[in-house]
């Protein structure tokens, strides 16, 4: 059996000393009245063989309506407990979470309906501060927000 790859963007951005990330929340009705730990880096899943970072942009513009441009910043992958591995890229960004324009996928609702409802991929995005963030990001996630923190500083601090 294949493993499960999915690739996705830590899009961040400094509000004066203040570091943000932004996050979206997965749509469907499972999700619906989930929070804390619920919210994600945008990303999806890829092919083996494919590459990695244009999955991680394709991902983010399907689950945003945002084409983002630019150098990207890997991060380390990480296996998540359901056995996928997520590889990661950095990017200082802005993007308006008013603009969020997912796209769908089709589901039966209710459970053995036999009703086929179609539900973004994601239902809204927002920007969290890192303490914020981490609350709201699946904990298997969590790494990512640390090794961001860490690249920022060292950046900053780059002579």
């Amino acid at each position: 059996m294949p493993k499960k790859l999915s690739a996705g963007i830590v899009l961040y951005w400094r509000s004066g000393r203040e570091l943000e990330v932004f996050l979206v929340h997965p749509g469907g009705p499972f999700w619906a009245r989930k929070d804390a730990g619920a919210w994600s880096i945008p990303k999806g899943e890829y092919t083996e063989g494919e590459d990695p970072e244009a999955a991680a942009r394709r991902e983010f513009t399907e689950e945003t309506g945002c084409e983002l441009t630019g150098p990207l910043h890997p991060l380390t992958s990480l296996k998540q407990p359901s056995g996928k591995v997520i590889s990661a890229w950095a990017m200082e960004g802005d993007f308006d979470p008013a603009l969020l324009k997912s796209n769908t996928f089709p589901l039966e609702w209710p459970p053995r309906s036999g009703k086929i409802q179609h539900f973004p991929e994601v239902d809204r995005g927002a920007w969290f501060d890192l303490p914020t963030a981490r609350e709201k990001i699946l904990a298997g996630q969590r790494p990512f927000l640390e090794e961001l923190l860490c690249f920022v500083k060292k950046h900053d601090c780059a002579p």
